[in-house]
């Protein structure tokens, strides 16, 4: 069984940062051979893409992060990551960790960003 357990989330003033962390395990499942992602879904709002990393690093990142976010991977570790610098208030939400062609999607961390 595939599961994606990510980490990092929390409480943190406007301007701050943080790191989360998707750990993949379970069923021969590599993160080296696949695309992943993190999205993020805030109260109200539909659930959008942050970030995705292929299995190759070629990276793509949302025109609202670009600049503050960064996707990372770790094969060895097969653990995926998006840190998160200069962080605004709109950036609230819960954040996702995913292999979207799988199917794939982590339970979800909360980042909550005060003003």
């Amino acid at each position: 069984q595939v599961q994606l357990v990510e980490s990092g989330g929390g409480l943190v003033q406007t301007g701050g940062s943080l790191r989360l962390s998707c750990a993949a395990s379970g069923s021969s499942f590599t993160i080296s051979t696949r695309t992943m992602a993190w999205y993020r879904q805030a109260p109200g709002k539909e659930r959008e893409l942050v970030a995705y990393i292929s299995s190759g690093g070629s990276t793509l990142h949302a025109d609202s992060v670009k600049g503050r976010f960064t996707i990372s991977k770790d094969n060895a570790k097969n653990t995926l990551y998006l840190q998160m610098n200069s962080l605004k208030v709109e950036d609230t939400a819960m954040y996702y960790c995913a292999a979207p062609a799988s199917a794939y999607w982590g339970q979800g961390t909360q980042v909550t960003v005060s003003s």
